[in-house]
């Protein structure tokens, strides 16, 4: 089964992307996140791959743990920081040994303390020949890529982003996973761009739940997101962690519900390893896998 397989049915297929727990209490602690998560029927999950390969064998470790416990397709994120295409040929020869479905192939962001990607001798600059390595060599795999409703903050502009875009597709992605979004305008502006473009490949907005404001902050700002104003005016005036989780929770079922009645494909969800934010967005919602 393809990724793009998932995306055929009427219904809106979801996906939840992981990350790997650093200790024995949080595999376990994951564990049961990914068996109430598994009651929503999703369709895949995904796990994150760590900046220069830092936690390449744990990622290897939880795909094969959620397969385990779900018998549903995995994707395992693979990035080019730090390694040579001998490294990255090896990780997915391992992959492949480990029953992995899929390849979310990502550039992968600069090493820490760095504001600028430099590709390692040996190995890639840009994820589109990533991309072209793993069609070339591994074709077993179906892969996904990403984009950004808000422009990459590396890109020159955002006509250069959408070419780079077309390029990781034309180079053998089969489906578009955004970047996380809080405002559903700026997904559908980029999903019209796509097409203009002649991007004809699913395009999955990626959702991430605010459940505490600080931590939202933080992350938008890492991959430039806005969060609304009034979003950030109501979750600031109250630090109460049971506010803002509802109301943040609140907001990220508004967008899913917004993103179904526009039609959508699909949606992935960023659950940061946790489920209740999920579980409550997604309760009573219409969502099956595709």
């Amino acid at each position: 089964m393809t990724l793009v397989s998932h995306y055929k049915s009427s219904r809106c297929a979801i996906s939840f992307e992981l990350f790997p727990p650093k200790t024995a209490a949080g595999m376990d602690a994951l564990a049961k996140s990914i068996e109430q998560l598994n009651q929503f029927s999703p369709s895949y999950f995904t796990c994150t791959y760590g900046a220069g390969g830092s936690t390449r064998d744990t990622t290897l470790d939880v795909v094969e743990k959620v397969k385990e416990l779900t018998g549903l397709p995995v994707a395992s994120h693979l990035t080019c920081v730090g390694s040579t295409v001998e490294q990255l040929e090896s990780f997915l020869q391992d992959a492949a040994s480990r029953s992995v479905d899929y390849i979310v192939a990502l550039r992968g962001d600069p090493p820490q303390g760095s504001d600028q990607f430099e590709a390692v001798e040996g190995g890639f600059r840009y994820a589109n020949e990533l991309v072209e390595l793993i069609h070339d060599r591994f074709p077993q795999f179906s892969m996904a890529v990403a984009g950004y409703p808000e422009v990459h903050q590396e890109a020159t502009s955002a006509k250069s982003d959408l070419e780079n875009l077309k390029r990781k597709v034309d180079a053998g992605a089969d489906i578009i996973i955004t970047q996380l979004f809080y405002n559903n305008d700026d997904f559908y502006r980029f999903r019209d761009a796509c097409v203009a473009e002649g991007i004809s490949v699913p395009i999955i907005p990626g959702i991430l739940p605010v459940t505490n404001f600080k931590q939202a902050e933080r992350i938008a700002s890492m991959c430039k997101a806005e969060i609304p104003s009034t979003l950030a005016k109501t979750m600031s005036q109250n630090d109460d962690p049971k506010y803002q989780f509802n109301v943040g929770v609140d907001h990220a079922r508004n967008q899913t519900l917004n993103l179904i009645e526009n039609q959508v494909e699909g949606i992935h969800y960023y659950v940061l390893n946790k489920s209740e934010a999920a579980a409550k967005l997604l309760n009573g919602l219409e969502l099956a896998a595709g």
